[in-house]
């Protein structure tokens, strides 16, 4: 059994910053690539951004780049999502998410396992 929580979301003004952390246990292993999703009322789930098992490897969505940074602590088995600049249109529900295959990792269909999300609310 996996299990996935998230900390960190919360209210900040446009231009502010949050760190979301997602603490992994179970059977879950550094091995397994992580990502972070969002989903905001009304839309779709949305990939964010995603790690491989070394940290080496880091991929983000074209709305992010460059302003939200992806990170691991194998040691923790914890990962980690650093959001700078906020925009109100990163309003959303973010969840953390386990891979055991590490492939498809842009896509919901990569991910095996899942935390509850946290809600991020950037006012204006």
């Amino acid at each position: 059994q996996v299990q996935l929580v998230e900390f960190g979301g919360g209210l900040v003004q446009a231009g502010g910053s949050l760190r979301l952390s997602c603490a992994a246990s179970g059977r879950i292993s550094s091995r397994n690539a992580m990502g972070w999703f969002r989903q905001a009322p009304g839309k779709e789930r949305e990939f964010v951004a995603a790690i491989g098992w070394s940290g080496g490897n880091t991929y983000y969505a074209d709305s992010v780049k460059g302003r939200f940074t992806i990170s691991r602590d194998n040691a923790k088995k914890t990962v980690y999502l650093q959001m700078n600049s906020l925009k109100p249109e990163d309003t959303a529900v973010y969840y953390c998410a386990g891979s055991i295959w590490g492939q498809n990792l842009d896509h919901r269909s990569g991910y095996d396992y899942w935390g509850q999300g946290t809600q991020v609310t950037v006012s204006s």
